[in-house]
């Protein structure tokens, strides 16, 4: 987000507000996810303006937050996710909803979290009806940027070549390849598939590793804006079929980083093409969350993060940040916290109604779905925000 941005403003006329929601934060419980949606610091900015705040018991452990810290911050505890669910106007979470959470959720009640709806049908479809209010953190659109994704993006990216450099050592199936090589010995090669906030975070890491990155991206302009930002170790190339199909025969670690907002993620990479690679390559799909861009990927955990297909080792974690949980719980709530203050305070209705911003963050709105890219993944009817707004209580 541009600094100068004042961020998130409430309508002047008080009447278009909504005081006080009960908000709860619920502990996420997907595997080795230990980020919390909220940290004691918003829980404390969320109950001076008004709310009240419920927090499932632990939900903070995994990211060095104590239930004594949130009830110093004017939270309550609640003891388990039933509660949370059962008692809350509003729903903050990390990750999206899982299979065991859908029955908790009831209709007109507001979700706010990670929901990667391109990715799942299933998911798609239980939201829809179950008539809850499913607001995306990763659709959030100010000025072109998407300003709710980008911490967790930059995140993933840096973590993208740390897993990498890991995958690529013998003894874990790898090449044996060190990514910054030695005096006498060439570094890795490493192909970024697009030059977004997560390509940009994983050339800067494997460059200041020693690695040979190249970077294919569509965007003269951001080819352009890469070439004087990123080291000499880094280039840019036009992103092709002929360039990439070249370009795998020789590299020894790809890292996918393609992003269609709020859509699935184009396959770049297909199964027959994992014959050119080198066996014991890597390929880490950073775009696993909207179905990947390598046709071979599958959405993994960090409890068993890999696979391998034609000899080529595949790093497929749906969730890499919840891996640096501290760092990732503080840095999406700085991000995050605006807008959970706006949507409390508006309501579904009048934040679809008074906030651009969240507007478009609407992906399914009283069992319509609001999001293009989402419908278009699925050839679903969709009905604009705005229209499905009317249909709110």
């Amino acid at each position: 987000m541009d600094p100068s941005d004042p961020g998130p403003a409430f309508p002047q006329d008080p009447a278009q507000r909504i005081l006080p929601l009960k908000i709860g934060v619920a502990k996420e419980i997907k595997v080795h996810e230990n980020r919390v949606a909220l940290t004691p610091a918003g829980a404390d900015s969320l109950t001076a303006a008004g709310h009240q705040v419920l927090v499932e018991t632990m939900a903070g452990v995994g990211s060095g937050q104590s239930d004594a810290d949130y009830t110093a911050a004017g939270a309550q505890i609640g003891a388990d996710a039933a509660e949370v669910f059962g008692g809350s106007d509003l729903i903050l979470k990390v990750k999206e909803p899982l299979a065991v959470e859908w029955p908790m959720i009831r209709a007109g009640q507001t979700l706010f979290t990670y929901f990667h709806l391109a990715a799942d049908r299933e998911l798609t479809e239980a939201m829809m009806s179950s008539r809850a209010h499913c607001f995306a953190y990763e659709t959030l659109e100010v000025a072109g940027q998407l300003p709710l994704l980008t911490p967790m993006s930059e995140v993933a990216g840096r973590m993208s070549i740390q897993a990498g450099a890991h995958c690529l050592e013998r003894h874990n199936g790898g090449l044996g390849a060190l990514l910054g090589g030695v005096p006498g010995v060439r570094p890795a090669r490493v192909l970024i598939l697009g030059g977004g906030v997560v390509g940009t975070q994983a050339a800067r890491m494997a460059a200041g590793l020693g690695a040979d990155v190249t970077i294919l991206d569509v965007s003269l302009d951001r080819m352009r804006y890469l070439d004087e930002m990123l080291p000499p170790n880094c280039t840019t190339q036009y992103s092709s079929r002929h360039a990439l199909c070249e370009l795998l025969s020789e590299v020894d670690l790809v890292i996918g980083a393609v992003l269609i907002p709020g859509a699935a993620a184009p396959k770049l990479i297909r199964r027959e093409d994992l014959a050119l690679m080198k066996k014991g390559s890597v390929i880490v799909d950073v775009a696993v969350d909207q179905g990947g861009c390598i046709e071979t990927c599958k959405p993994t955990t960090h409890a068993d993060p890999t696979f391998v297909v034609d000899g080529v080792l595949h790093y497929c974690v749906a969730n890499m940040p919840g891996a640096v949980p501290r760092t990732s719980t503080f840095a999406l709530c700085n991000a995050t916290l605006p807008y959970t203050l706006e949507l409390a305070g508006l309501g579904p209705r009048g934040a679809i109604l008074n906030s651009s911003a969240l507007s478009s963050a609407a992906n399914t709105v009283a069992g319509k779905l609001t999001c293009e890219p989402v419908a278009s993944a699925f050839e679903m009817d969709w009905t604009p925000a705005a229209e499905a707004a009317s249909l709110i209580d």
